[in-house]
């Protein structure tokens, strides 16, 4: 797969998410196989998501670096999702990938979600008007 395929994966499951009121998205390709994407999607309910993707798709749909924070409309944080190095320490099953709950201090194990399955946990958390 070429990368400009992945970006379009990504537009289709943003386009289609029935909470996602707006996006602010940008694309930017570092060969035939590697990406960059990073933004924020707006919910109806004022909450945002911002996110960062950094792709390798030449033989998988291997995600080199993510990070998915959504906030509330009042700014608290809800989760973030990343898999950046900085808790080892914690010694977590899933390290380097974890999720920062409620709170930067409560830090626990997760698995690599992908931006389908965070927007499906949001759409369950997002009250609408």
């Amino acid at each position: 797969m070429r990368v400009e395929s992945y970006f379009q994966n990504i537009r289709e499951i943003i386009e289609t998410c029935p909470v996602v009121q707006l996006s602010d998205v940008s694309y930017k390709k570092r060969g035939n196989y590697e990406g960059f994407i990073r933004g924020e999607l707006y919910f109806v309910d004022g909450s945002v998501l911002h996110l960062r993707e950094f792709v390798d798709v030449e033989t998988t749909s291997e995600r080199l670096m993510y990070a998915y924070q959504y906030i509330d409309a009042s700014n608290k944080l809800i989760f973030r999702c990343d898999n950046t190095g900085h808790h080892k320490k914690l010694e977590l099953p899933t390290y380097p990938h974890h999720k920062h709950q409620g709170s930067e201090e409560n830090v626990i194990p997760s698995d690599a979600p992908d931006l389908p399955a965070v927007l499906y946990e949001i759409e369950l958390l997002v009250q609408l008007p």
